[in-house]
């Protein structure tokens, strides 16, 4: 009960504190709304800019230092052949995520963000950094599901490093498309803090289990 009480009161606070800051909220929703149209590196380059330009102005606010490592992050993946480009988009996001887990070590997606961060930081060399980052990735996923079990970008990138490491030991990837479906039927149920916070991952999700078709 007194969890509940607790909890309850968290979440109205932060509802009290984004009502009083219409202006961060405005700003915020009309470059959120610009996300769908990125597709180039320089394209969310552009937004990543944008997002730092309200970080700088809401020091207090976690949210527009999460978009922008995301930005950085989404660019390290898109960006085909350069590993130079890709470790210097991710120094950037780095930054960030080291200033969200002091403001906001409580917000499960912060870690769901550093576990991606980890990734994305494997994948710029898989063979030398395999071991090290596999792990670190693991350790803010368990950070994130401790914080909110029921987070579902959380679940999600649980299953997708299990069916990475379950395709790269030799064993069947679509052995986890139950749990697949089982996210997909309660996505919708998950509801964001506000209409600013994260809320991707439905698209990945479908893209996985159009693999287990």
């Amino acid at each position: 009960m007194k969890k509940i009480f607790l909890s309850i009161v968290v979440l109205f606070v932060c509802h009290l504190s984004m009502a009083q800051k219409p202006e961060f909220i405005k700003s915020m929703g009309e470059t959120l709304s610009q996300l769908p149209t990125c597709k180039s590196v320089a394209d969310f380059q552009a937004l990543g800019n944008k997002f730092e330009i309200i970080a700088n102005s809401e020091k207090d606010e976690w949210l527009p230092l999460y978009y922008l490592a995301n930005c950085y992050v989404v660019m390290s993946f898109i960006e085909q052949n350069d590993a130079a480009k890709k470790d210097n988009y991710l120094d950037v996001a780095e930054k960030s995520v080291s200033k969200l887990i002091v403001m906001a070590p409580a917000e499960s997606d912060v870690f769901v963000l550093q576990a991606l961060y980890f990734i994305a930081r494997l994948v710029v060399n898989p063979t030398e950094r395999g071991m090290e980052f596999s792990i670190l990735s693991v350790q803010a996923v368990s950070k994130a599901l401790a914080l909110d079990p029921t987070n579902p970008r959380a679940i999600l990138v649980k299953l997708q490093s299990d069916m990475g490491v379950a395709a790269f030991s030799g064993q069947d990837p679509k052995s986890f498309c139950p749990q697949a479906k089982e996210l997909q039927a309660k996505w919708d149920n998950f509801k964001p803090k506000s209409p600013i916070h994260p809320a991707w991952g439905k698209e990945q999700l479908e893209a996985i289990l159009k693999g287990c078709q």
